[in-house]
């Protein structure tokens, strides 16, 4: 078992079992104290599970629901390992120590490909860069990456069933009988006898008795697990008792809004600031400095958000262009082709030999490929609710990394972190969005300067949009060689672009943002791992700073980079006169877990059926987050006007918890992926973004949503994600099935 899924029975004055191997702090084994606070009647039988007085069960919950029912997957691992039904779990916002760390999420964000550790020198050795204050110990509570269900798959079911067998271990010495006679059936452990105890009755008892032999379930006894129970956050979005992070209400709560600099990067000169101050409701405003990579700007606080809204945009500022000059985003898309052209950038993955290929190939082909930058567009804006009082600092947040907002929190306000507490909302939306911190550290910032008041920081749509963190612009260049008997002989792709996860660990975890830049594989992800047999092949990246806000958008670097190789394939389809489907099955018949993915697809979308005229069909596989996904696109284009009316999806994501999350999850990424493909685009003029609001930024409306149906393949292997991983293929499936119809390449996004 790996260091993270070490659990600990909370055994008392008998001692501590070990499940797994090595030794954890006291704190994680008791789950007492900050780690797992109990009140009246709780028992904690480890750091993950506490049993109320009347048998229920809490779980703590490391991760924040934002639509990927998250919070019923967890549940439904607890309640399959401890024999209870999924309406007697409760959910309760663990803390912030590394018991619950996302290693996943801290792994996914390493700025390496994996390989390099073996296979190059890197200019910054791994083990100075993670040393001192950070060690190889770091947990990292966050919910993105597609990590959650992976990363408790084994920890929180050893910890549901760890605290099962203390729970019969307890019968058992209370009874004095053998525990493999007892049954267990919602919570209640019975004998044949006719002795019973619900765990309520047992837990006091548990919490000093040693686990013995903790034991998983066996697949085949599943009852909870693969089955597609309802989601548990779902009434209370229905009927409005569900509180998302603009829900928080306190008494005497002031509302704050923000204007910040239009340039990106600039700050405000001078502020006019007599007109605001004498308008209604007005309590004060004050200037916001650059927190958390954000633009500088200023907030205005006032009984209600309406007026400080109204306030804020009656300020007269003197606005200043950034120090470095104004961004332009038609200047940067030149710049990348140029580097495309002069730079060599970092070599990510080689095989064969791929000058030599193209040397005695009988035909090349290369074709450009440009992503644009993208906003989250999340429908909840960002916001944050916060209180400065008594040296404590409380803030309600809808956020992605709890850990992390605690630790800016305490920085803005000069307090130790443990004199921070965090409550972690509902997420309106996340997308990666919300893995930044600037809203929170601006929400403490307005607080400090308001008496103790609670105030509550809403950006507006427009803010939101012209101040996000944007997915980076890239390109790329494709080449492929063709051999004498008409084979794909290479394969070559080289992008640049901007790197992600340094300029985010620069902002979340300055701690690991070493000297120099490393190789960032989100650059490349999906490219360097292709699971095509092509012999030779040669993926490359050049690494830029445009000085763009960049941050982690759902899926990250497979969103465009399955566009890019994607189209590429079905490009070389034609060229080769092969049908598209026929050249991947061609080219995975070494991969045959991406094979039956996609067979499974094409089958399913009916491949090799007629359509009617005006109709055509597009494919596309990509794997991302450990799980394939291949989408089938079927497209109109009549009267000049682009529609997807269905879209056919087979994934292979490992065991599955609850396949209706799957389907639902699906649904979501087509809908997020094809607003991309259709309209997605960040346009940057003399530093100014130049699109506002959903006018000229849309997304996906109700009568342009296609059909999607699921179809999951059946595994036995642990899970991958689920959130992300239906994203990559859609765009690369409605292009090429553009193509199919029209006879058009389109190698730009958006469509």
């Amino acid at each position: 078992m790996k260091r993270r899924t070490w659990m600990l029975s909370a055994a008392g004055a008998a001692g501590a079992l070990v499940v797994g191997w090595g030794v954890l702090p006291q704190r994680s084994r008791t789950g007492s104290g900050r780690l797992w606070p109990r009140a009246e009647g709780e028992v904690a039988l480890n750091g993950w599970i506490k049993i109320l007085p009347d048998g229920a069960v809490v779980l703590a919950m490391p991760r924040s629901e934002m639509g990927q029912g998250v919070h019923t997957a967890l549940a439904m691992l607890a309640a399959e390992e401890l024999d209870v039904a999924l309406a007697r779990i409760r959910l309760e916002q663990a803390g912030t120590d590394t018991l619950y760390g996302n290693v996943a999420m801290l792994v996914a964000n390493l700025p390496f490909h994996p390989q390099e550790l073996e296979n190059r020198p890197l200019k910054v050795k791994v083990g100075e860069w993670m040393a001192g204050k950070v060690g190889r110990e770091l947990g990292i509570n966050a919910t993105g990456g597609s990590s959650s269900v992976a990363d408790a798959w084994l920890a929180l079911r050893t910890a549901a069933a760890t605290a099962r067998a203390s729970l019969l271990g307890a019968a058992s010495l209370q009874w004095r009988l053998p525990v493999d006679e007892f049954t267990v059936s919602n919570g209640v452990v019975s004998h044949p006898s006719g002795k019973s105890a619900h765990y309520g009755e047992l837990a006091k008892f548990a919490a000093a008795t040693p686990p013995g032999t903790v034991r998983l379930k066996d697949r085949k006894d599943w009852k909870v697990i693969g089955q597609s129970a309802p989601r548990g956050d779902i009434p209370g979005k229905v009927n409005g008792t569900a509180r998302f992070g603009l829900d928080v209400r306190l008494p005497g709560m002031l509302y704050a809004a923000i204007r910040l600099c239009p340039m990106l990067g600039g700050a405000p000169g001078a502020i006019a600031t007599h007109t605001a101050q004498s308008m209604p409701g007005v309590e004060r405003l004050l200037p916001l400095p650059a927190y958390a990579g954000s633009t500088a700007g200023f907030a205005v606080v006032a009984k209600s958000w309406w007026q400080a809204q109204q306030a804020a945009q009656a300020v007269a500022v003197d606005w200043q262009q950034r120090p470095a000059g104004a961004l332009d985003s038609r200047q940067i898309e030149q710049e990348l082709e140029a580097a495309l052209r002069d730079e060599a950038g970092f070599t990510f993955h080689e095989q064969g030999d791929v000058a030599q290929a193209e040397a005695g190939a009988v035909r090349r082909v290369e074709a450009l490929y440009r992503a644009p930058y993208v906003a989250h567009a999340t429908l909840e804006p960002m916001n944050c609710t916060a209180q400065v009082k008594d040296g404590k600092v409380f803030v309600w947040a809808p956020t992605q990394v709890p850990q992390m907002g605690a630790a800016i929190a305490a920085r803005v306000a000069g307090v130790a972190q443990q004199d921070v507490s965090l409550t972690v909302t509902l997420l309106g939306g996340g997308f990666g969005r919300r893995l930044e911190l600037d809203y929170i550290a601006q929400a403490v910032r307005v607080a400090m300067a308001c008496g103790g008041r609670p105030v509550q920081l809403i950006w507006s749509r427009e803010e939101d949009t012209t101040h996000d963190f944007y997915r980076p612009m890239h390109v790329a260049r494709l080449r492929a060689a063709v051999d004498g008997q008409g084979q794909l002989s290479s394969l070559s792709i080289k992008s640049a672009g901007d790197a992600i996860s340094p300029r985010w660990r620069e902002r979340a975890i300055p701690l690991l943002a070493g000297p120099v830049d490393l190789p960032d594989k989100t650059t490349v992800e999906g490219l360097f791992d292709l699971p095509y047999g092509i012999p030779s092949q040669l993926m490359s990246h050049v690494a830029t700073r445009k000085g763009v806000p960049v941050g982690f958008w759902r899926s990250v670097g497979h969103s465009h980079n399955a566009f890019f190789s994607e189209s590429f394939i079905d490009e070389m389809a034609f060229e080769l006169k092969q049908d598209p489907l026929a050249l991947r099955r061609q080219l995975l018949a070494q991969a045959p877990r991406h094979l039956a993915v996609l067979d499974l697809v094409a089958s399913q979308a009916g491949w090799d059926r007629l359509l009617p005229a005006g109709r055509a069909r597009g494919i596309a596989l990509h794997e991302s987050f450990g799980t394939i996904v291949a989408q089938v696109a079927e497209v109109s284009a009549a009267g000049g006007r682009l529609r997807v009316h269905r879209v056919v999806c087979a994934i292979d994501c490992g065991s599955v918890v609850n396949p209706g999350i799957v389907a639902q999850q699906m649904e979501g990424a087509v809908v997020f992926a094809l607003s991309a493909a259709l309209h997605g685009k960040i346009d940057i003029h003399e530093g100014v973004v130049q699109q506002k609001n959903f006018g000229d930024y849309p997304i996906l409306a109700m009568e342009q949503t296609p059909q999607v149906d699921t179809y999951i393949l059946p595994s036995t292997r642990p899970p991958g994600g689920v959130g992300e991983p239906g994203v990559p293929p859609l765009a690369p499936a409605v292009a090429n099935a553009l193509f199919a119809l029209n006879g058009k390449r389109l190698r730009s996004l958006p469509l």
